[in-house]
């Protein structure tokens, strides 16, 4: 056997240090295996953070079924709304981070709240952490069928017709179904009452009811349209619907660059290991990608988005800084 000269104590430091950062990265994958082998050990529960009925509880009830067949274990749907989705948020926030407990939400809580409200009870950037993209929700501009116009033109002539005359349904004031209509307002230099709703399934039902005038619908009130109990107007986004392809968009109507869409998704509590976030974020892609799922996202104008968790983060990252200027240049604040 060799000699080894003997090391003085620095040395030997220097020389387990290097083989400790050989020997780390490769023991690394081996724990990050032995988690996602491990989990989940119980029940998924997922919350939503807006009430049933709503695009987040629509989108998170077509993806449990196939989801806990991929896991093994039921996935429970948890509504807990208010509070512009902060209430629920705030549940997963604080929830413990071994990946059973999960956050589905419409993606202005991300990309809003933080610019409207001047206390939240978590940190958005650092208490969630983004596990998959579900779909992108594209708002359709609808109004009452009563209401006596039949395109973009004549709505808006209408609205500068009767200024203070005609309102608006949201989720509740700051959401995003809110900052659509000021924008609307904002664009086309008109104005509108606005009337908060604790979410948009409320909304929709009192605009049926012919309560209010006009909605920027996320999906859920597509089969009223269809049965002629609503009149669709635009597609408040960049492109236009496949399933409305004779539809135009607000762009094309002359509002340009108007874009209300979001991309609603899961997020988990920060600190959640990296190994399960990607094991999610597969197998909700693989759901994403089967026929009956894309299907039931569509029926809601939605188009569903599997992403990389990268991805996802960027897309999000680039909303709040499309919105962030939105809120400051209306100036809108919470209640």
């Amino acid at each position: 056997m060799p000699h080894l000269p003997s090391l003085s104590s620095s040395a030997r430091r220097t020389l387990l240090a290097s083989v400790m950062a050989v020997l780390v990265p490769l023991a690394m994958p081996t724990t990050a295996l032995a988690q996602a082998s491990a989990w989940p050990s119980k029940p998924i529960r997922v919350v939503v953070n807006f009430p049933p009925g709503s695009s987040p509880d629509v989108l998170a009830r077509a993806i449990s079924q196939p989801l806990q067949q991929a896991l093994g274990q039921p996935v429970v749907i948890e509504n807990r709304a208010g509070a512009s989705g902060m209430i629920g948020a705030e549940v997963v926030a604080k929830s413990a981070a071994d990946g059973h407990t999960l956050l589905m939400t419409a993606g202005s809580v991300i990309t809003t709240n933080p610019f409207i409200y001047a206390s939240i009870p978590y940190d958005t950037a650092k208490d969630l952490t983004p596990v998959a993209a579900v779909a992108r929700i594209v708002l359709f501009l609808e109004t009452r069928a009563s209401l006596p116009v039949k395109d973009v033109k004549e709505f808006l002539a209408y609205l500068k017709a009767n200024p203070g005359k005609l309102s608006y349904a949201s989720a509740g004031n700051a959401t995003g179904l809110h900052l659509a209509g000021e924008m609307l307002k904002s664009r086309a230099g008109v104005f509108a009452l606005h009337v908060p709703y604790r979410g948009s399934a409320p909304a929709l039902q009192d605009l049926l009811a012919g309560q209010v005038d006009f909605f920027f619908d996320p999906g859920i009130g597509l089969t009223h349209v269809r049965a002629e109990k609503l009149r669709l107007l635009a597609v408040a986004g960049m492109r236009r619907s496949a399933a409305f392809p004779n539809v135009p968009t607000l762009d094309e109507a002359g509002l340009t660059g108007f874009d209300a869409g979001q991309t609603h998704g899961f997020y988990a509590p920060a600190g959640t290991p990296a190994a399960v976030v990607e094991r999610l974020n597969r197998e909700i892609n693989r759901v994403l990608a089967t026929p009956a799922v894309k299907a039931q996202i569509e029926t809601i104008g939605a188009e569903a988005t599997p992403l990389t968790v990268p991805q996802f983060a960027t897309v999000m990252a680039d909303d709040s800084k499309r919105y962030g200027a939105i809120i400051k240049e209306r100036n809108i604040k919470a209640d």
